[in-house]
């Protein structure tokens, strides 16, 4: 119910890192990782939109105030925070993971040769 919200953070930092480092991040001499925030950025902000239409299909986000269904009953904000800290986290990790490999993956891989015939 409240997983989405760590990717969610992240992506906002990411977001508000790769506007304040500017031009840097896209020279031939910055850093792989470096190079490739803005794909991490797409990444974080695609999948937590995924998650906020599921959770609003699935009647877990409401479009009135408390907006999680959860914080509705008594107890409901430990809840989250135990789904945050469980599945969010988590997946934060792993997807940051996988941008990370695919940095090097990228890196590693031969640019493509055009032909002119």
């Amino acid at each position: 119910m409240a997983c989405f919200i760590v990717p969610l953070v992240q992506a906002v930092a990411t977001s508000i890192y790769r506007k304040s480092a500017g031009k840097s991040i896209s020279s031939p001499d910055s850093n792989l990782l470096k190079r490739n925030v803005p794909t991490l950025e797409k990444m974080l902000w695609g999948g937590s939109i995924v998650l906020i239409v599921d959770h609003i299909i699935s009647g877990e986000l409401s479009w009135r105030f408390p907006f999680f269904t959860a914080l509705d009953v008594e107890g409901g904000g430990a809840v989250m925070l135990r789904e945050m800290l469980t599945v969010g986290l988590p997946m934060s990790l792993v997807l940051t993971a996988i941008w990370v490999v695919w940095s090097l993956i990228k890196q590693k891989r031969p640019a493509p040769v055009s032909s002119n015939r």
